[in-house]
């Protein structure tokens, strides 16, 4: 397969479009799309969250010659590409190109499409409350965060009630990770919960959080000031790592995808940052 006939099927999933009306919407930076085009017929695509020296080892090994990843392999200014060791942004981009390895990113627009990332994040939370909980999974009451035209990020909905110690419990279950960690308290009944997936927990999105009626906000990467925020607004947080939060997604856009080329395709975890 060309490399344009893959991009067109992966961007009609989650169009690149819907990252450019996002930074222009809310004044954010993105970098999707094709990255890295190094002009072969493609044989074989590997999937992974983040360009990793071992998702191109894997590459190779099954030979795959194109990268489809979430977070863009290229994000800033580039000043030199150059080898100048393992992890290294030129080290990566060097590999690829040296064994003709094409590289595709799929970002904002991907977190913010319908049944994209941050709502996959939602089905997933609403999935392990209904695990403890009674009755079936609710995605009543949604409300979105950022609306935007074709897209949204962050989300408050109801879900089965259970507590916050056994829907943490079950997370780490449905997001197959052990590392979640839970500020309040365990026992408190959670009826309502909000979600951002990645790194958007900010002041806005516990202002959303609370004035949306939560119990509890889900999301990575929190700074100290955040997470006290949310709970002195008397919102208990559950924190996922960056990866669990986003891979769950990142995985049904796997298999959308590899149900509809006519090439090889793998899935690469990095078990290390789960």
């Amino acid at each position: 397969m060309k490399l344009s006939e893959i991009y067109k099927i992966a961007n009609d999933i989650a169009p690149k479009s819907l990252s450019d009306t996002y930074c222009a919407t809310f004044g954010a930076y993105d970098n999707s799309g094709i990255l890295v085009d190094v002009g072969e017929e493609i044989t074989g695509a590997l999937f992974t969250l983040d360009l990793t020296d071992a998702s191109i080892q894997r590459a190779r090994k099954v030979g795959a010659n194109l990268i489809i990843t979430h977070h863009p392999m290229i994000y800033g200014k580039i000043g030199k590409v150059c080898d100048e060791g393992a992890g290294t942004l030129g080290e990566k981009l060097v590999q690829c190109i040296r064994n003709g390895i094409s590289v595709i990113s799929m970002h904002l627009n991907l977190d913010t499409a319908p049944n994209g990332i941050d709502e996959s994040l939602m089905q997933g939370i609403c999935l392990a409350a209904e695990t403890e909980g009674a009755g079936t999974s609710l995605t009543e009451n949604v409300v979105c965060m950022s609306v935007f035209e074709g897209g949204a990020y962050g989300r408050a909905y109801d879900v089965p009630k259970t507590t916050l110690g056994a829907l943490k419990a079950n997370m780490e279950k449905v997001f197959s990770t052990q590392r979640v960690m839970v500020y309040g308290d365990e026992g408190k009944e959670i009826a309502r919960v909000a979600s951002f997936c990645g790194a958007g927990a900010d002041e806005g999105a516990v202002a959303f959080a609370k004035r949306s009626g939560a119990d509890v906000m889900v999301s990575s990467d929190f700074k100290h000031h955040i997470l006290t925020m949310a709970l002195e607004s008397g919102v208990s947080v559950i924190v996922l790592t960056h990866y669990a939060s986003e891979q769950y997604g990142f995985r049904k856009y796997y298999e959308k995808i590899r149900q509809q080329v006519e090439i090889p395709c793998v899935y690469h975890t990095d078990d290390i940052l789960f």
